[in-house]
């Protein structure tokens, strides 16, 4: 004996076969395949689906598809809208004016559905022209959207310094010097090989340093001399770089980076 395989489960255990006193309500099983925006969607679908000339519309067999649709709708419990009541009204008034016999004075009276096809025939381009934009690529849906962040520090090019600067400096410091003048008779050796050396391990450590900074007008006016020849050294052979934000602005100085294979 074979024994149906169940298809479901109820409180664990298996359900061979639908039991004797179900009650399956008769709309149960009703579906609705059709959604309409309006009663002029409902009116559009009912000419496509039926093969009616829009420009020629059969308005008995209109009126009565129209109004098969609309007792279904009620039946259903669906609420209706107050305008699909109001298009059922207007193609019953439609319906109605082309029954009646015109006058031979009114046989030149325009075609009672001429405003009902107007309309149609608008909505069916808007309608068109609203499903082209939605099959086009939107952006979260066929596009995503990529960013990138590039952050860009521009380059600043300080204007260079020229003789006459760096002469205004020496003087300054000069001035200053005179501040701490004492006389003292000793013979030094100053080397400006030396003060070269003291200026660019001074640069290397700090990194950049105001031009009056190097000069301590304490260790008196050979001193501060061994140090403005070396600085100019220094520039002449290309290993400091002296800048000025602008004129008359604090002279600054960088030391030179030498590229590694040089």
């Amino acid at each position: 004996m074979i024994v149906p395989q169940a298809s479901a489960r109820i409180h664990g255990e298996p359900l061979a076969a639908l039991p004797h006193d179900l009650y399956i309500p008769p709309d149960a099983l009703e579906v609705y395949l059709e959604t309409f925006e309006g009663p002029l969607d409902l009116l559009l679908y009912l000419i496509r689906k039926h093969n009616l000339d829009i420009l020629d519309i059969q308005m008995a067999e209109l009126t009565r598809q129209y109004m098969d649709y609309v007792e279904q709708m009620r039946a259903g419990n669906l609420e209706l809208a107050a305008d699909y009541l109001l298009m059922s009204a207007m193609l019953i008034e439609i319906k109605s004016r082309m029954l009646l016999p015109k006058p031979v004075e009114l046989e030149q009276e325009d075609d009672p559905r001429a405003e009902l096809v107007r309309r149609l025939l608008e909505y069916e381009s808007i309608k068109l022209a609203a499903q082209q934009l939605d099959a086009l690529p939107q952006v979260g849906r066929e596009l995503m959207v990529a960013q990138a962040y590039f952050e860009h520090i521009p380059q600043q090019n300080l204007p260079g310094v020229g003789m006459d600067d760096l002469l205004s400096a020496w003087h300054a410091v000069l001035e200053r010097a005179k501040n701490f003048t004492h006389h003292r008779i000793t013979r030094e050796q100053l080397s400006v090989r030396e003060h070269m050396t003291l200026i660019l391990r001074r640069l290397n450590q700090e990194g950049m340093l105001e031009f009056a900074a190097l000069f301590d007008a304490a260790e008196g006016v050979p001193r501060l001399v061994a140090y403005f020849l070396a600085l100019l050294e220094l520039a002449r052979e290309g290993l400091l770089r002296i800048t000025q934000q602008e004129p008359y602005a604090p002279i600054y100085l960088q030391p030179v980076e030498m590229p590694e294979n040089a």
